[in-house]
């Protein structure tokens, strides 16, 4: 496996000084994003599946182990917010439960039959996309929940910096991010793991703004959860009817903090239910309310 292989740039590293460090492993990170880019249409069918798949009630969940299954919880966790999705709407699944958060809990990948218990356990619908992310992409846990995804109709997608690899076999859609040697050899929180982050922000994000959850490139849904998002609200509705930050507080006391509602309050003069009754037939896609 090239994520188990020794990287011949870092041989001598621990001869290095703090800043000669650094710099390698920058020099390293810096190889991350070009092995993304070769991944980019696999990548964009992933997100289509995505789109059709939270378009008919499905839901799109992260599996993994270890710093992959904590980098898909982090990616379902930051959806809330940010794009005003439910929990059970995306939502990720590790091995070890979630002790394993913050412990490592390395035996709990090992078994296959594990990873399909926990998946089945959601009681997978065919509108279900289900990643299984694995650095080396043979990690028995992933392989498993991918298998119980294939057998329940759901769409698998398979995240992996190894190929050929077993979950590659098993995988619907196959995501290959090949990121050589690690800096520490077999660290896959390394570079393998800024890949994983790099993908899972772009299958999240980019399904995100297709389901119309930005307008141009501001956070439409955002939810009202603290006074730094409570900020980005008002002058979002600001910006887009064109009022002041006062007013546009005034917008969104009327509607619940919801940001698009209040935009098209603001914009169309209709009330808060007409405008919800219209964000509800364009599918929530604020251009096509308001132009």
């Amino acid at each position: 496996m090239l994520t188990e292989a020794r990287n011949p740039k870092t041989m001598r590293i621990d001869q290095l000084s703090a800043l000669e460090i650094v710099r390698v492993m920058n020099q390293e990170d810096a190889t991350v994003a070009q092995a993304v880019e070769k991944a980019l249409p696999d990548i964009a069918q992933a997100v289509e599946a995505i789109v059709e798949g939270i378009r008919a009630g499905g839901r799109l969940i992260y599996v993994g182990a270890g710093t992959s299954g904590r980098l898909g919880i982090l990616d379902a966790a930051e959806c809330v917010p940010t794009f005003g999705t439910s929990p059970e709407q995306v939502l990720g699944i590790i091995a070890g439960g979630k002790e394993a958060l913050v412990q490592a809990i390395e035996g709990a990948e090992d078994h296959d039959d594990k990873g399909e218990h926990d998946v089945l356990a959601l009681r997978l619908r065919p509108q279900d996309v289900v990643v299984g992310i694995a650095a080396s992409g043979r990690t028995p846990y992933v392989v498993g929940a991918l298998k119980a995804a294939n057998q329940s109709g759901a769409v698998t997608v398979g995240v992996s910096c190894n190929v050929p690899s077993p979950i590659l076999d098993v995988a619907k859609i196959k995501i290959v991010a090949v990121t050589g040697p690690e800096v520490i050899t077999g660290s896959t929180r390394l570079k393998a793991g800024t890949a994983q982050k790099l993908i899972l922000n772009m299958l999240s994000t980019a399904s995100m703004i297709k389901l119309g959850k930005v307008y141009g490139n501001l956070m439409v849904d955002v939810q009202v959860t603290n006074e730094k998002l409570a900020q980005r609200a008002r002058r979002i509705v600001a910006e887009v009817v064109g009022v002041s930050e006062d007013d546009a507080y005034r917008l969104l006391r009327q509607t619940d903090n919801e940001v698009k509602t209040a935009i098209v309050v603001g914009l169309l003069h209709v009330s808060p239910e007409e405008a919800r009754q219209k964000l509800t037939a364009s599918h929530g896609i604020l251009h096509e309310v308001i132009g």
